[in-house]
């Protein structure tokens, strides 16, 4: 059905040329389901937007040719091709908040598809919409039709985005990073609804991902690209089970191993560089036992009691609240000195809630937060600005964590300026420009600004300029949950290398259990606002208690 000759793309003009794609070649036949799988920057999303004209303005298409059906598809004007885009070739992208129009309600958006393509009356076409978020498992269809895209969660926008894309019955769907930065639970279920799809309507499915775990769940093959080019292809069995290439043993083994623990996780470069082939390194089991009879000695650095956080559903004519929601619901806990707390559970769950709550980012309805026995929440406003010195966080999106028009060695500085760190701005200097070696990056980065990195070059950034204050306690929210799994590897590494370094303490916030479990001493399980299991994080992973915490597991990718 799909057949891709020899394609090349490059980014540029003049003497500033950038292959992004290098003769790459692959077939899609009718009903199969293909996946390419690599890091970003590796040429997956750029193929995919070739085969339908949606190129970049600075992209080139210098050889190859796409057929689909027998149609030469790069060869189409921009008329011809659009009886192709979004009716016998559909696409899904990877982030739906900027592929949906904000302005415009879920259901018109999904209407305007059908009636661009097919000969039905509006009636028809709102019917058919209906009937489409009915499929994709959308509750509330009606509601959801006159919702706009920031009124839903991230699943059910996904679910718009794949309502929309099947609306004509494609031919060939293409799935573009569909579940990055999903809870596990949703992503599962997307992956079974695409499957569901495939089966029914019998179409052919390109799914793109860095994650090779999800791929296994989706795909009948993959294909493994590198610095856009194609290094290994193959049968899901044939490459899962018998990597061949270096790049590709280093994207397997860059995921937390659900089977055994491990210290440090495998990264890309340890593979291509030669020095490691095909396992992870070895786990000391005596050295964590050891460590938790020392951590679990000493007293708690953090003890929450009965902390609860309530927003308001509406006021009557008075402005008074009428009604409540929970987002946090009488938690109680204590963290140890060098403990890693992995706090885990979906979205809504309250994790973000709690994590600020904490530190007082938002004010909490009612409960005690104490840290090195004083009560945060009985500090003024002044009392509270020396505190965060000792207790500080890092955010899930780095690039709205950080100023856009202030070079990332001031972002560093700021809050030591802030603080009266270091005595003056050459001492202060000298720390950022120490601190961005202890993160990985280079002193020729001092001077450069937030859009010219990478996402886990930024999230290292915001990482130091955490590290600038010599905080005690660091609570990282969701602070991998949007990157590469080599790049999530390597901020993992960092966090707890920097952690047994600086003697930090941590709660970690994800909705990915397999993270959680590869960073954590204790996990803790958060549901509807409440804490529903909490113990050694090896026990729970192996044996937990509660229902909602085997759904978690059962919905991590294998």
């Amino acid at each position: 059905m799909l057949e891709i000759n020899n394609l090349s793309i490059e980014f540029g003009s003049g003497g500033t040329k950038v292959v992004a794609v290098d003769d790459v070649s692959l077939r899609v036949a009718r009903g199969a389901s293909i996946g390419i799988v690599g890091e970003s920057g590796s040429g997956k999303s750029i193929t995919a937007l070739s085969i339908i004209q949606l190129l970049p303005p600075q992209a080139n298409l210098i050889s190859g040719d796409i057929y689909f059906d027998g149609t030469e598809l790069s060869k189409l004007s921009k008329n011809e091709i659009r009886n192709y885009r979004g009716n016998r070739i559909s696409m899904i992208f990877q982030e739906p908040m900027t592929a949906l129009n904000p302005v415009i309600k879920c259901g018109k958006q999904v209407i305007e598809s059908i009636l661009l393509h097919q000969k039905v009356s509006k009636k028809e076409a709102h019917l058919k919409v209906i009937e489409l978020f009915n499929k994709v498992n959308l509750p509330r269809p009606e509601q959801i039709f006159k919702s706009y895209p920031h009124q839903l969660s991230g699943g059910q926008k996904q679910r718009i985005m794949i309502a929309m894309a099947i609306a004509n019955n494609p031919d060939l769907l293409i799935a573009d990073e569909p579940t990055t930065a999903l809870d596990v639970t949703v992503q599962k279920e997307i992956i079974g609804l695409l499957n569901n799809l495939r089966k029914d309507l019998g179409m052919g499915l390109i799914f793109i991902s860095h994650d090779l775990g999800v791929i296994r769940e989706v795909a009948d093959e993959v294909v493994v690209m590198y610095k856009g080019r194609i290094v290994e292809s193959g049968s899901i069995e044939d490459v899962f089970e018998r990597p061949q290439h270096p790049y590709t043993k280093g994207l397997l083994a860059c995921r937390p191993p659900l089977d055994k623990r491990v210290d440090r996780l495998s990264v890309i470069e340890d593979f291509i560089d030669g020095i490691i082939d095909n396992d992870v390194p070895s786990y000391n089991s005596n050295n964590r036992i050891k460590q938790h009879e020392k951590i679990y000695s000493n007293d708690p650095l953090l003890i929450v009691e009965h902390l609860d956080k309530k927003y308001s559903l509406s006021k009557n004519i008075l402005g008074k609240s009428t009604s409540f929601v929970s987002a946090v619901d009488d938690v109680s806990f204590s963290v140890y000195p060098g403990e890693t707390l992995g706090l885990v559970g979906e979205s809504g769950c309250g994790k973000t809630t709690l994590g600020r709550s904490i530190l007082r980012l938002i004010e909490p309805s009612a409960g005690s937060v104490f840290f090195d026995e004083k009560n945060l929440l009985s500090l003024n406003s002044q009392q509270l600005i020396k505190q965060r010195k000792e207790i500080n966080i890092v955010f899930q999106d780095p690039y709205s964590s950080l100023n856009p028009r202030m070079s990332i060695g001031n972002a560093i500085m700021e809050p030591m300026k802030v603080h009266k760190l270091y005595g003056n701005r050459l001492s202060r200097k000298e720390r950022a420009l120490l601190l961005l070696d202890k993160v990985g990056l280079k002193k020729e980065h001092f001077d450069r600004y937030p859009h010219e990195f990478s996402g886990g070059q930024r999230q290292r950034v915001v990482i130091a300029r955490t590290l600038a204050l010599n905080p005690k306690f660091i609570i990282c929210d969701e602070a991998v949950s949007a990157l590469d799994v080599s790049v999530q590897a390597k901020v993992l590494n960092l966090l707890n290398e920097l952690k047994h370094e600086f003697g930090f303490t941590y709660i970690f916030i994800s909705h990915d259990l397999s993270v959680v479990r590869f960073m954590s001493d204790r996990i803790m399980v958060m549901k509807d606002g409440k804490i529903v299991e909490i113990g050694d994080a090896d026990k729970i992973y192996n044996n937990p208690k509660s229902d909602y915490t085997k759904k978690l597991i059962a919905s991590v990718p294998n």
